[in-house]
């Protein structure tokens, strides 16, 4: 969308009408789906903070309810339909809490995650995010220094995370074998509830 169309969306009252609507009804309905749609919209036009919020903390809830209920069936979530949009909802919490120099929450948030999900390359940047933790890395820093923005994801549903880097990933684990082992014997109490 260019400047134009940007405005022209936020001025006009009948999507802005169209967007609340949806924001109400998706909560009530805990649909994730029409949640994130109405979230992203939202962001892109730059609406109103507290309403953006209290969407945002109602992805978390419906999230963690829905990922909790699938994890007591020892089930494990693959990267489609809803699913996918919990995963994405987790990872999202757990940057934001290493945005927020964070450490040992993101940390857990993504070892939590790396044991729940069925997708090995995930699993794998996953891993490589956890070593990058434990070191107390900045996000900013790290994105800097080891992301490699241009490398465009093999896949749409790795869209949502962080999973090319200006290193081999094999090698990056391999190099830090020790480091991931003993993090996930520190960590691995999360997963025994």
């Amino acid at each position: 969308m260019d400047k134009e169309q940007l405005h022209e969306a936020r001025t006009n009252p009948d999507f802005i009408k169209y967007l609340e609507e949806t924001r109400v009804k998706s909560i009530e309905e805990e649909n994730i789906s029409a949640m994130y749609e109405t979230l992203d919209s939202m962001l892109v036009l730059d609406l109103d903070e507290e309403k953006i919020n209290k969407l945002y903390e109602q992805i978390l809830k419906t999230s963690f309810a829905n990922v909790e209920k699938i994890v007591n069936k020892n089930e494990k979530l693959k990267l489609e339909d809803d699913n996918l949009l919990y995963v994405r909802a987790f990872y999202e919490h757990a940057i934001e809490k290493w945005s927020y120099d964070n450490f040992d929450g993101a940390k857990e948030l993504i070892f939590v995650l790396a044991n729940i999900i069925e997708d090995e390359e995930l699993e794998k940047a996953l891993n490589v995010l956890i070593i990058v933790l434990s070191t107390k890395n900045q996000l900013d820093f790290f994105y800097d220094v080891s992301v490699d923005n241009d490398k465009e994801p093999s896949e749409e549903k790795y869209g949502y995370f962080i999973m090319s880097f200006k290193f081999n990933t094999e090698e990056f684990l391999n190099d830090n074998k020790q480091t991931l082992e003993n993090e996930y014997k520190n960590l691995k109490h999360l997963l025994d509830s």
